[in-house]
């Protein structure tokens, strides 16, 4: 598993012997950037979401704790990389994941970056097994979408319809849509006996939401919010199967 990290320590010297070790020792580590204090990483924290921060607890106008309670909703790691021993139970109770002592041993370091790979590795199981789109068995029936920061509840009835977009799909409902890193194949399968029906390859139709059907080589379908579809020939007589 790949990682990124964020260098942070005020000696540009131990950050070019830290990268270095990371380089030859840990080449699944990937280094987006480097600090030199605390508003130097924050500012690289807006635009990049490191799964690492490698920080050194002592730097100018302000130290590692201060940092850390700065970011409160944290997802990254944090391996605490300093000469000193005595911040040892603060760097606990700041829930870092690894304590490295200056100079860095290369065992050490690489037992830290597989602890916190094994971490990752496990969080990212749970959250595909927690984002998988499922049908919950609740009796209106409902369904889960991922989102970057968990996911979201979809009641099934309240979805028009569902249209590819390459290997992801969009979700329209009568009050808006979502994007969704899911193909509309995977969607096809998951609402099959939920009253969907594909009438076109890049078209997944709640059948509980047409209203209308125009007649053509394939026609047309107009949903309840005016929204009008292409049916394709192929998939005709599926749809029509519904209506007998």
């Amino acid at each position: 598993m790949k990682l990124t990290a964020i260098v942070v320590d005020d000696e540009a010297n131990s950050r070019a012997i830290l990268k270095n070790y990371l380089q030859k020792y840990c080449p699944t580590v990937q280094v987006l950037g480097e600090a030199a204090s605390v508003q130097e990483t924050l500012k690289i924290l807006e635009t990049e979401n490191p799964d690492l921060l490698f920080l050194d607890v002592e730097m100018p106008y302000g130290n590692a704790f201060d940092l850390l309670e700065q970011v409160p909703d944290r997802t990254f790691e944090t391996v605490f990389v300093t000469a000193y021993d005595h911040y040892a139970v603060d760097a606990l109770n700041a829930q870092a994941t690894y304590y490295l002592l200056k100079p860095i041993a290369i065992d050490n370091l690489i037992k830290a970056v597989d602890h916190v790979t094994h971490i990752k590795e496990r969080e990212k199981e749970l959250q595909d097994k927690v984002l998988t789109p499922k049908i919950s068995a609740t009796v209106d029936g409902k369904i889960t979408i991922p989102q970057q920061d968990g996911f979201e509840v979809l009641k099934i009835s309240e979805i028009l319809y569902c249209q590819a977009d390459d290997n992801y799909t969009k979700i329209f409902l009568n009050n808006g849509q979502k994007l969704v890193s899911k193909t509309l194949k995977y969607f096809e399968d998951t609402l099959k006996d939920q009253g969907f029906v594909r009438i076109h390859k890049s078209y997944l139709v709640n059948v509980n939401m047409i209203v209308r059907y125009k007649k053509g080589k394939g026609g047309s379908v107009q949903l309840s919010s005016g929204k009008e579809l292409m049916v394709s020939s192929s998939k005709k007589g599926t749809l029509l199967d519904y209506f007998k």
